[in-house]
C-alpha cells in the first residue's frame, strides 16, 4: 500500500458523504480515490478503504461486495440494522476489515471507554449511575443511541447486560432507587447538537464524565480516523473502541 491511503466515499452526495469528503481534502495521509452513490457500480480496486454513511441495506450490499474480493476495508456509519443485516456484516468481516459504529465521535468513544473503566472500579453497592442526554427538539427517539451505548459501557464494566440493570423511567412516587441500577434522564429542546453525561454518585462524592458536541462534522473526522486505522488491517469486525485502543 502506498504512503497515501486511498479512500472511497459512499453516499457522496448525502450530508455525511459531503462532510467526509471535506475532511479528507484537509487530512494529511489520505486521498479521495472515489465518490459514489446508491445505484452506481463503482470500481473499488483503487480504494484501500471505503467510508459508508448510507442505509443499512446499502451497507450490507457494499460489505458483501468487498468481502467477495477481499478488499477494500470498510468503515460503516449507517444505522438502523436488523439482526439479520448485522449478521450479514459480521459474515463479510470474516473476509475484510470492517469498522462499524453508531457514533464516530472520537470524544464520545473515548468517553465510552472511560465509563466502562470507571464502572469496573466504582462498585455498584456504593455508586449509582445516571446517564443524562440532551438533543434538539426534532429528535424523535429517547434515550439517544449514544446514551444507550454509555449505559451499555457502564453495565459491561459491572459484568452484566444493560437490560439487567436498567431502571424504569421515574415519575410519581417511585420509592427508593434500586441499588446497582443504571438510570436515564432525557432533555429535548432548541437546537442542541448533543450533550451526554454519565454521573457516578456515592453518598459522599460524585464523579461526572461528559461530552458536548458542537458541530456534526466531528462524526466525519472520526470516520476518517477509523478509515486510516483500518487500512491494511486483517479481516475482522471492529468498532471505535478498537480504533482508540481501549480493546
Amino acid at each position: 500500500m502506498s504512503a497515501l491511503v486511498h479512500i472511497g466515499v459512499a453516499g457522496a452526495r448525502g450530508r455525511m458523504g459531503r462532510a467526509v469528503s471535506q475532511v479528507l481534502e484537509q487530512r494529511d495521509g489520505s486521498i479521495v480515490a472515489l465518490r459514489f452513490d446508491r445505484g452506481e457500480e463503482p470500481d473499488l480496486n483503487h480504494c484501500d478503504v471505503v467510508i459508508d454513511f448510507t442505509t443499512a441495506e446499502a451497507s450490507v450490499a457494499l460489505a458483501e461486495r468487498c468481502a467477495a474480493t477481499g478488499r477494500p476495508a470498510l468503515v460503516i456509519g449507517s444505522t438502523g440494522f436488523t439482526p439479520e443485516q448485522n449478521a450479514a456484516v459480521a459474515e463479510a468481516a470474516r473476509r475484510v476489515a470492517v469498522v462499524k459504529s453508531g457514533n464516530f465521535s472520537l470524544g464520545v468513544n473515548t468517553l465510552i471507554g472511560l465509563v466502562e473503566q470507571a464502572a469496573r472500579k466504582l462498585h455498584a453497592e456504593a455508586w449509582d449511575v445516571e446517564v443524562f442526554e440532551a438533543h434538539h427538539r426534532r429528535k424523535a427517539d429517547a434515550p439517544s443511541g449514544t446514551a444507550l451505548m454509555l449505559g451499555e459501557a457502564a453495565a459491561k464494566g459491572r459484568g452484566q447486560a444493560l437490560e439487567a440493570l436498567r431502571s424504569s423511567p421515574r415519575e410519581g412516587i417511585t420509592g427508593p432507587r434500586e441499588g446497582g441500577s443504571i438510570g436515564f434522564s432525557v432533555m429535548r429542546g432548541g437546537g442542541i447538537v448533543g450533550e451526554h453525561s454519565v454521573v457516578f454518585a456515592a453518598e459522599d462524592e460524585i464523579l461526572t464524565l461528559s461530552h458536548s458536541a458542537r458541530d456534526r462534522s466531528l462524526f466525519a473526522r472520526g470516520a476518517v480516523e477509523a478509515a486510516l486505522w483500518a487500512a491494511g488491517r486483517p479481516p475482522g469486525l471492529y468498532d471505535m473502541q478498537d480504533v482508540l485502543g481501549f480493546k
